[in-house]
């Protein structure tokens, strides 16, 4: 059986960590859900959602070079995200405006950050200066 990233299985849970939930897939195989794939909520406890035994459908989010899978059971019924995020005034930028992060390494993505993070640091500071200069005016 090969695996595709983006299929949706059905599977059985095999064992509960701290930090996820082992499915066997069928011909022998089986991955993981990370306790943050469980749900779109908060999960502090995975026996709280799932149990061992329990069929669960999940989505192949990941195939390690090693074999290891990465599994999902919050995506198998993605929510479409909302254009505009309520906890903001600003409109989130359309998708094809923001860089194709999913084709990006880490280490792109970690470059990326600490560009954006420096550049509004270095805008805060000049705020910081000029407010600064008035109070001692």
């Amino acid at each position: 059986m090969q695996l595709e990233i983006g299929s949706i299985l059905e599977g059985k849970v095999t064992g509960i960590t701290k930090f996820g939930a082992f499915v066997s897939l069928g011909d022998g195989k089986s991955g993981l859900v990370h306790i943050s794939e469980i749900a779109n909520t908060y999960v502090s406890e995975v026996r709280d959602y799932v149990q061992d035994g329990q069929s669960v459908k999940v989505k192949v989010i990941g195939v390690t070079p090693d074999g290891k899978i990465n599994l999902s059971m919050k995506r198998v019924e993605e929510r479409p995200r909302p254009e505009h995020d309520s906890r903001s005034a600003a409109p989130r930028r359309p998708r094809e405006e923001r860089p194709a992060q999913a084709d990006m390494s880490f280490e792109d993505k970690l470059k990326q950050f600490m560009q954006e993070s420096d550049s509004r640091m270095s805008g805060n500071k000049l705020y910081d200066r000029r407010s600064s200069r008035r109070r001692r005016d």
